[in-house]
């Protein structure tokens, strides 16, 4: 059973969908879900959704602002502040809503959105339970591993150009968020983005169109999970890394991991950072299930 929601977050409307269970009581336990770094809903989410309600979960998938169906400019835009505090829109959203539990709300989120929620969970005491999947920790950190001392320089003159050119009244600049260009700079490793994106086919490539504003990628900077992974406890959380992960790095991952507290789990799955989503899409799924339904009670 999915329907088309939409909620207001600070003037701005996020548009997705609303999973139920079939056949189960009501109220039901809940998980809210979105993608990472410019991804659209459309991107196998509704894939995850099903495993999580074929265990008794109400799930809610939107887009971020500025993204796919979600209102919000300038567009193609990623802010993580303000996507974090679209987390909590969406858990109000979600806990007045008639059978939903409100205290029995859980929070999924991989990639970019994967350090999201761990944020989200340390900072908002109605999230019960969290699940990140190869998440993105630190942007300062992954800009040192990605990038050569040169592409760093180049990196920061880009947003200083970009930062003069906005102030001067001109519209932002929007760049590939991933090509297959021979050495195109500041593009996470290898080729394995660009064929994940465009293997959803054409029509879903177009929702999403490869591009984001030049100053997404400096606001990466102001992008630090790492000091809240102390305060994620007594919440409980799954962390599902990848063991060759070169877009967020393994050891970036580790490192997070290992900083915080019990209650907590580790699930590493072998290869790169797109095997969750792929290969290994029953093991990530299979046990970010079993997490949500032990922690969120599901009958």
């Amino acid at each position: 059973m999915r329907e088309d929601i939409e909620f207001a977050a600070d003037g701005v409307s996020l548009r997705g969908w609303l999973f139920a269970p079939e056949d189960r009581p009501r109220p039901f336990p809940a998980v809210i879900m979105a993608h990472g770094f410019s991804a659209v809903k459309e991107m196998g989410l509704a894939d995850y959704a099903a495993v999580f309600t074929a265990a008794g979960l109400a799930v809610l998938v939107y887009d971020h602002r500025n993204l796919g169906a979600s209102d919000g400019s300038p567009r193609f835009e990623i802010d993580p502040v303000a996507q974090l505090r679209d987390y909590r829109h969406a858990i109000t959203y979600l806990e007045a809503l008639p059978g939903i539990d409100p205290a029995r709300i859980g929070l999924w989120g991989t990639s970019y959105s994967g350090g999201l929620v761990l944020m989200a969970a340390a900072q908002d005491r109605r999230v019960k339970c969290v699940v990140a999947q190869v998440p993105f920790i630190s942007g300062y950190d992954t800009l040192m591993k990605w990038a050569a001392p040169e592409l760093r320089a180049l990196f920061h003159e880009t947003q200083e150009t970009e930062r003069r050119s906005l102030a001067a009244g001109n519209p932002p600049r929007l760049v590939p968020v991933c090509t297959r260009e021979p050495g195109a700079p500041l593009q996470p490793p290898g080729y394995s983005t660009y064929d994940y994106f465009h293997g959803f086919g054409d029509a879903v490539t177009a929702i999403w169109g490869n591009r984001i504003t030049v100053r997404s990628q400096g606001l990466r900077q102001e992008y630090e999970a790492m000091p809240w992974l102390e305060r994620i406890a007594p919440t409980p959380m799954l962390m599902i890394i990848a063991d060759d992960d070169g877009i967020t790095p393994t050891e970036i991952c580790r490192a997070a991991y290992d900083k915080a507290l019990e209650p907590k789990q580790l699930l590493v799955i072998p290869g790169g950072h797109y095997a969750p989503y792929l290969d290994g899409f029953a093991r990530s799924s299979g046990a970010a299930r079993d997490w949500f339904a032990t922690h969120l009670n599901a009958t």
